[in-house]
């Protein structure tokens, strides 16, 4: 590879990395990651123990046996176990995750987003009124002057 070449790939990278929407995607990568911890600890402080008042605080450890006989635990275990304890937990963490997200940040943002574009269009909506109005009064001083001076009453 040339030497050009080098420089025109190593041109082409660096533009890559500076295109907006790489940045903006590893900056939504850290605070996603950021919010993960404040979502596990509201799952963890909050509703595990809401769920734990009605069952149990840990669902990992609900299964059935398929094929027995089901004894013992971890490695120890014999027989074929179903696992849907663990399934029914990563379920309902997904979806009180999903659900954090949509009401304390997706829901908020919408709102205030679509708030903006109203003020937006309403301001853009008033200076195209007095554009229009400006407008139309200057042909009006245009009529008027051209009627004068058609008439021969010019500006005395």
């Amino acid at each position: 590879m040339s030497d050009q070449e080098k420089t025109s790939v190593l041109q082409g990278f660096k533009a890559f990395l500076m295109r907006g929407n790489v940045v903006d995607l590893a900056v939504a990568v850290v605070i996603g990651a950021a919010f993960t911890n404040i979502v596990n600890a509201v799952v963890k402080g909050v509703i595990n123990p809401l769920v734990g008042a009605f069952g149990t605080q840990d669902l990992d450890g609900y299964s059935s046996c398929l094929k027995g006989p089901c004894e013992g635990a971890g490695d120890a275990a014999t027989g074929v176990r179903i696992l849907w304890g663990s399934v029914l937990g990563a379920t309902l963490q997904f979806l009180i995750t999903a659900a954090v997200v949509y009401f304390l940040m997706v829901l908020p943002m919408a709102k205030y987003l679509a708030r903006m574009e109203a003020r937006r269009k309403a301001k853009e909506g008033t200076r195209e009124v007095v554009e229009i109005t400006e407008l139309e009064v200057l042909k009006e001083i245009r009529d008027t002057l051209v009627a004068q001076h058609g008439t021969g009453q010019g500006p005395r």
